[in-house]
């Protein structure tokens, strides 16, 4: 947009003049749907335009004043260093001026990050790594930990609540079917979501009651995440909006999945969700997962395919967003796609790397990895990253540890994924009440059974750092792998952890 067809508020917060500290030249202008913002160099100012939309209004001075002082207070939780104040600014005559005079608008100020900061811009260098998505996992665990929740929040999690975002998006985007999207794609959706909100009403009551309904962020994609000064933060939340911001926790997980899976980083996504449920405990939330990341993917769809009635847009954009839309009805109707689920087995003593290696695997299968060391830990009540003490690992604690295991690989198993249960697996008695129970269940089930020279195994176990694994080098000399029995032979697979991993399980899986 030329400078000159910008309302004359913004045309003046361009002129280096306007600030009453130094600014970088020139003055850069970035623009949404919703909003302006100034990147003056030190400082970025955030001035909402006066809209109404229906699920967001800032038509009214005394709205957009509420609202940016709502932006201020809830983004406090995951950036809060870059949220300084809400600033006045005065007009007298045809001349704007910030912090005095008599208020004709109000603008956020923040301190001024780097857009080459942004976790989509690290994307587009290359530079998004496994490392970075695990402490992505724990920041988003963190703050989905510290996310307030009360009576009526909890109200969102009904299932009526949840599904009008959806009804809605399908009657919105009926008029693209032959478009960018097919009416296989549509009608396969809607039946996938239709009939998840039928069949799973416990699913929903459980979020409920078990307070994964919280004031969650709401728009958390890698647009609205940055990395910078070695910190991630979670910036941009919905302010104004109750319902896009009261939400399940794995409404903003699915959010991020879904936009890592659109740029076909499912490898990404997995280290990403793997770390965050072991983190906060919430495994079972990740069935529900499908019907997020669907949501998510979908509204990305409806809003791009929007531009295709815009007179205002010239036909290659048009071309564009009709490319870009059909991606994502593409990838909200695959998630939909029936899965079957399969459990893979780990076994082999302390240190003999069936963690690294299920790692390996649930990259490679998009399994979900289950390790006992977070079971056990959670059900405790324990820190991760604390060590457990002798109360951890009693015969009793072991006995719940594996059972908790089993009722949770089952039950994702059956939802369409593959597990990984993460354990020693090293007495009979516990091998077999697992194969018992997963083979009643009609699951497929694999055996891995990591093996290394017991002077490795000590030299793993003694080099751990920044593990949640307790086990010690004197544990590990008290271990013993019961030898598997006969009819146990069929379903193992052998892993020599001292050669490369990735190739041995390929021919396995």
């Amino acid at each position: 947009m030329a400078v000159s067809a910008l309302p004359d508020l913004i045309q003046q917060m361009c002129q280096p003049g306007f600030y009453p500290h130094p600014v970088a030249e020139p003055i850069r202008l970035l623009q949404t749907h919703v909003s302006y913002v100034l990147l003056t160099g030190d400082y970025a100012y955030k001035v909402k335009k006066p809209v109404n939309f229906g699920f967001l209004d800032y038509s009214t001075l005394e709205k957009r004043h509420h609202f940016c002082h709502e932006e201020l207070r809830l983004n406090q939780r995951g950036a809060g260093p870059l949220y300084l104040e809400v600033v006045a600014i005065g007009q007298a005559g045809d001349t704007y001026q910030l912090g005095s005079g008599t208020p004709a608008e109000y603008a956020v100020k923040m301190v001024q990050f780097p857009q080459d900061t942004l976790l989509s811009a690290l994307y587009d260098r290359g530079e998004l790594t496994d490392a970075l998505m695990q402490d992505l996992a724990v920041a988003v665990a963190d703050f989905h930990l510290g996310a307030a929740t009360s009576d009526h929040i909890r109200t969102f999690g009904a299932v009526e609540q949840i599904r009008q975002a959806f009804d809605e998006n399908y009657a919105q985007t009926e008029g693209y079917i032959g478009g960018p999207q097919t009416q296989a794609q549509f009608d396969e959706t809607k039946a996938y979501t239709d009939s998840f909100f039928a069949a799973h009403p416990e699913l929903f009551e459980r979020r409920v009651a078990q307070n994964w309904i919280r004031a969650c962020h709401g728009d958390l994609h890698l647009n609205n995440i940055c990395r910078w000064r070695d910190r991630l933060y979670l910036f941009d939340c919905i302010e104004f909006n109750e319902p896009f911001r009261y939400v399940d926790v794995m409404y903003d997980v699915g959010f991020v999945v879904m936009d890592l899976l659109s740029k076909d980083c499912a490898g990404l996504a997995n280290v990403f969700l793997n770390h965050y449920v072991e983190r906060t405990g919430d495994w079972e939330g990740v069935q529900l997962l499908p019907l997020y990341i669907s949501r998510q993917a979908y509204v990305r769809a409806k809003v791009t395919s929007f531009l295709l009635n815009d007179p205002g847009v010239d036909q290659d954009t048009k071309r564009q967003a009709a490319e870009t839309a059909a991606g994502y009805y593409r990838l909200a109707w695959s998630v939909c796609q029936p899965r079957s689920g399969a459990i893979y087995m780990m076994a082999g003593l302390s240190g003999a790397g069936k963690s690294t290696t299920a790692q390996v695997l649930a990259q490679q299968i998009n399994a979900i990895h289950l390790r006992s060391d977070a079971v056990r830990k959670h059900l405790a009540g324990v820190p991760l990253d604390q060590r457990g003490d002798d109360s951890l690992y009693t015969p009793a604690m072991t006995e719940k540890t594996y059972d908790r295991l089993l009722t949770l690989g089952i039950a994702l198993a059956q939802a369409g994924y593959p597990v990984i249960l993460d354990a020693k697996y090293d007495r009979n008695r516990l091998r077999q009440n697992a194969i018992a129970q997963i083979q009643a269940a009609g699951l497929p089930l694999t055996i891995l059974h990591c093996t290394a020279p017991a002077a490795v195994l000590e030299q793993r176990v003694r080099d751990r750092a920044g593990d949640i694994a307790d086990a010690t080098v004197a544990v590990l000399q008290r271990q013993h792998m019961e030898p598997f029995t006969e009819s146990e032979q069929p379903l193992v697979q052998a892993i020599d952890t001292t050669q490369a991993v990735p190739p041995q399980l390929a021919a396995i899986v």
